[in-house]
């Protein structure tokens, strides 16, 4: 399997199955009810998602709070630990539980996971 997902065949699969599933949609071949039979002529509710822009100032407000209120120090240590951790075969939970309960945040947490792992770039062989 790690050959096959290495030369792209399990994408290409995915990407096949995929096209083949919406051509016969589009071609009343499948029939998806309310998308292309039985479909109501009616516009849509509005305004049924509306986030309050307030919300996320009162959220960068609290994390500003804190980020000034806590111990960097200590959340600066358990960083460099998690970080260790995962540079090993050492097991990285129990510095991340160390670094939550420190107030890192999960952007901090996931920045140093990032550097130690990388960041998973899926091989798109069509």
């Amino acid at each position: 399997m790690v050959q096959a997902v290495e030369e792209g065949y399990a994408q290409r699969q995915i990407h096949d199955a995929a096209y083949s599933y919406q051509r016969e949609i589009e071609n009343s071949e499948r029939i998806i009810v309310g998308v292309n039979s039985f479909e109501i002529k009616e516009q849509p509710p509005k305004g049924l998602l509306k986030v309050d822009p307030s919300v996320e100032r009162a959220q960068l407000v609290k994390l500003r709070n804190v980020k000034e209120n806590r111990d960097n120090d200590a959340v600066a240590d358990c960083l460099k630990s998690l970080g260790k951790a995962a540079d090993s075969s050492e097991n990285v939970m129990p510095y991340i539980m160390e670094a939550v309960r420190s107030y890192a945040t999960l952007g901090e947490i996931c920045g140093v996971l990032r550097e130690a792992f990388g960041e998973y770039v899926p091989n798109t062989i069509l």
